[in-house]
């Protein structure tokens, strides 16, 4: 493997964040800490999980933790797929994460959690259990509710919990979490008076509403924190107002207890707010609520907030907001940027794009993407690395068609592979479609896709860049470049052909029909009365309609779902969507099809009733799927006889050119197709990644397992 390490000096005033810190009795090697997140491999997952961990401690984070771990059977989230430790048998999955992370000589923390009334308990089947009788609180309305805890069910948590921090510490964890934040766990509520009613000591003045995090915490302490540290992590505001937690209440909180945990990691709650995708959160949204924190307590206190300017984190500390810079998700978009600060390559950190697209694999139960980092949960499965790749096996020479998010990194890491690459644009710029999306409402953040790889990109004399180059099948041929790599991207349909029609839709010629795609070229509806169809349910439907209803169009929103937007539940911000387009005055048309456009109307339809009706338009905006710019990879596999004498060995379709999916899939398809390139031929019907196969247990003697 090789890597390259372009040396520089890191400017002084950064000097601050490579200081050690102490957490009880251990110490952090600089200030960057690896805030638990989950990751949608868990229990499933192990070896996979730990060597993604192990790549953090080895970019220099000083404190990497786990998800999520839940320590006890009576309480487990499925079908979310989070760390475990019932029993003594889950500590070797876990004490490999350890020691993947005491390998680079970071310190290993885990996030013990009982979810109560937050968990269904739908594998095991046992009843949730919470601070009052209610329906359990989760993402999908279960037709579940958590049971009152009496005294006799709260001494039993603390012994559970008790039980779990033990065998953490026999795992080799140097960190156990004490956890009542974002609204996921029984801790949180007894905290909220959302959540707990009870007349009993455990309920009413924040005195009581605290005696059981404080109990625990000291069970905790006393039972692990002679070597072990015990971090509380805890939620600030709950963004609710005085009918939830709020900041003037939980301060109070954090102040009874001030000197109790050996460290205070703050947050938000829910986790939605904790973590908003850019489009509708910049960089440090906490600070205002977590900003008085430090002035409580004399420990560490740790925050997040998608931090990646660097400056803004040495801010922080030089302020006296935070000890250490906590993060999730700019520690999965680089897990190197500790040590690129460090180095002060700091113009070759992978900046989070804020996406939350790796959020999606827990609401999935997928392994955990990235679009800045294709590599991520690639480390065990396929062995990729984030700043390692292998030399190249051959001289050579790789043809790239198309500069977007897949072209753009298969160059790259092909170019650091050492081949000679040849990237060519039909455009003038760089980025595809990431450089058009970008300029859309809240979606700037995404321009770091092509940002990132254009620096890389710029460091390679190997890689020639050449625009106004629309290639044909004749000029592909007649350069003789052996290995050929399509990624023209796709176009928006204007068809109305989607999910609900798979058959292109009655469309008059004389009505005015726009796609994304005119809408980000310029080409506008004139204004008046415009319905955008959204049977793409992604983030587009939704941004057409912000963009025209910010231009004073008469936006009326259409689709087949339920919600707006209805896929961005699984990146956590389809409220917010919703919400800000009933603030910009769109009309909302739910389980509606829209099945036929004529001049200055459309023909919709109740998708339960099929009950038909007209609604008066002036234009239309088709938000529904795309097609492969697949012409020029046609045109070359119709000429696959004149390859050879052509010399060219081998033509590769990836990205969207294939199948139009998300960005992270385009970052993806490139970053495989340089991986993969001159590897051995494989069996296609091997699977192309590691995975691990769950352990059958010997029969007992009636043949049942």
């Amino acid at each position: 493997m090789t890597q390259a390490v372009e040396g520089h000096a890191r400017p002084g005033r950064y000097d601050i964040l490579f200081e050690p810190v102490k957490i009880g009795p251990v110490t952090a090697k600089n200030r960057f800490y690896q805030v638990p997140h989950c990751n949608g491999m868990g229990y499933r997952d192990p070896t996979a999980l730990a060597h993604m961990r192990g790549v953090k401690a080895e970019g220099g984070w000083a404190v990497v933790c786990t998800e999520q771990a839940e320590f006890h059977h009576s309480s487990e989230i499925t079908p979310f797929i989070e760390a475990r430790l019932w029993d003594d048998r889950d500590i070797p999955a876990l004490a490999r994460t350890v020691e993947k992370i005491h390998e680079h000589g970071s310190l290993a923390g885990i996030e013990l959690a009982y979810n109560g009334m937050n968990g269904p308990n739908l594998y095991s089947r046992e009843v949730p259990m919470g601070p009052a009788h209610l329906p359990v609180a989760t993402f999908t309305y279960d037709p579940v509710q958590a049971r009152r805890m009496d005294k006799e069910d709260i001494r039993n948590l603390r012994r559970w919990h008790l039980a779990g921090a033990k065998r953490a510490k026999r795992a080799g964890f140097d960190l156990i979490y004490v956890y009542a934040a974002h609204a996921l766990g029984f801790l949180h509520h007894f905290l909220s008076r959302r959540f707990n009613d009870r007349i009993d000591e455990y309920g009413g003045p924040i005195e009581n509403r605290i005696r059981l995090l404080r109990e625990i915490t000291e069970d905790t302490k006393a039972a692990v924190g002679d070597t072990c540290a015990v971090p509380l992590r805890i939620s600030v505001d709950e963004l609710l107002g005085e009918g939830g937690l709020h900041r003037e209440e939980v301060e109070d909180m954090i102040g009874l207890m001030a000197e109790l945990p050996d460290l205070w990691d703050v947050t938000l709650a829910g986790w939605e707010n904790d973590s908003r995708t850019s489009r509708f959160a910049e960089e440090g949204a906490q600070e205002p609520f977590i900003s008085g924190i430090r002035r409580l307590t004399s420990k560490p206190v740790v925050g997040v907030g998608r931090y990646t300017s660097v400056d803004r984190m040495a801010s922080l500390v030089r302020k006296g907001v935070l000890d250490m810079i906590g993060a999730a998700r700019p520690s999965i978009a680089d897990p190197f940027l500790p040590r690129k600060i460090e180095e002060g390559r700091i113009d070759e950190i992978r900046e989070c794009i804020g996406c939350n697209i790796c959020v999606s694999g827990d609401f999935t139960s997928s392994p955990i993407r990235c679009t800045q980092n294709p590599t991520m949960a690639e480390e065990w499965r396929k062995g990729w690395h984030p700043e390692k790749v292998r030399p190249r096996q051959t001289t050579k020479p790789v043809l790239i068609v198309g500069a977007g998010p897949a072209g753009l990194e298969a160059a790259q890491v092909l170019g650091k592979r050492g081949y000679d690459v040849t990237l060519a644009e039909a455009g003038t710029a760089l980025g595809g479609r990431v450089r058009r999306e970008a300029r859309l409402p809240g979606l700037a953040a995404w321009m770091r896709v092509v940002d990132y790889r254009k620096g890389q990109l710029d460091r390679l004399p190997n890689v020639g860049i050449y625009f106004d180059s629309r290639l044909t099948a004749d000029d592909v041929l007649g350069f003789g470049i052996p290995r050929i790599a399509i990624a023209t991207g796709a176009h928006w349909r204007a068809d109305g052909v989607g999910h609900l029609h798979t058959k292109p839709i009655p469309i008059d010629a004389g009505a005015a029909v726009f796609t994304p795609g005119d809408i980000m070229d310029g080409r506008l509806p004139a204004g008046g009365r415009v319905v955008v169809f959204d049977d793409d349910h992604y983030y587009m439907g939704g941004v057409m309609a912000e963009l025209l209803a910010a231009r004073g169009c008469e936006t009326t929103y259409v689709t087949p779902a339920s919600e707006v937007s209805t896929w961005t539940r699984a990146t956590m911000e389809q409220h917010f969507i919703q919400k800000r387009l009933i603030e910009k005055g769109v009309t909302i048309r739910p389980f509606t099809a829209l099945d036929a456009i004529g001049r200055g109307e459309v023909g919709l339809s109740c998708t339960f009733t099929g009950r038909a009706e007209r609604l008066a338009c002036d234009a239309v905006v088709l938000v529904t799927a795309r097609l492969p710019e697949e012409a020029l990879a046609l045109s070359l596999k119709a000429r696959q006889a004149e390859w050879a004498d052509a010399g060219i060995e081998s033509v590769s379709v990836i990205g969207d050119a294939l199948a139009p999916a998300t960005i992270a899939h385009a970052t993806y398809a490139g970053r495989r197709y340089a991986e993969e390139l001159d590897t051995p031929p494989r069996d296609d019907e091997a699977v192309p990644f590691r995975r691990e196969i769950a352990e059958l247990l010997p029969l007992d003697s009636e043949g049942q397992g």
